[in-house]
């Protein structure tokens, strides 16, 4: 449940983290500084769901360039969408949204997500702390 007294991204990112607790483990991907879990094919459904519960808004590689500038930016910054991967974000209006990159591996037997806030306005000497409190949101 969210806490009316903390940001809409720290609710969003705590209730992920609880939603999916038990299910999925959290790691640190320092590459893209993100949160990171992998899991079997067999889940992705239930996955899935719980994301679109908090991130309404789906890309992916044919529409990407009709999203919003800041979206864009995130796709940009994680390389691009290449076929079957997507990018899910909350509304990204104001100074910040969640996303969620969605990576199938190639064996089609695993996928991957990677989590984070994007902080279109903030300067990079900021990453660090939300770094940090993107961490302790989900327990690494």
């Amino acid at each position: 449940m969210s806490d009316p007294g903390k940001s809409e991204i720290e609710n969003g990112c705590k209730d992920l983290q609880k939603a999916f607790q038990g299910i999925l483990s959290w790691k640190w991907d320092g590459r893209f500084e993100t949160v990171l879990a992998e899991f079997g094919v067999k889940k992705k459904d239930q996955i899935r769901a719980v994301l679109q519960g908090t991130l309404r808004n789906s890309w992916e590689g044919s529409s990407i360039g009709k999203a919003p500038a800041p979206v864009q930016s995130v796709s940009g910054r994680l390389g691009g969408l290449r076929p079957g991967q997507l990018l899910m974000t909350s509304e990204p209006q104001g100074d910040a949204f969640l996303f969620c990159a969605w990576w199938p591996w190639g064996d089609e037997k695993t996928i991957s997500i990677r989590i984070a806030p994007a902080y279109p306005n903030v300067p990079p000497a900021e990453r660090a702390e939300h770094a940090g409190q993107l961490k302790s949101w989900f327990g690494i």
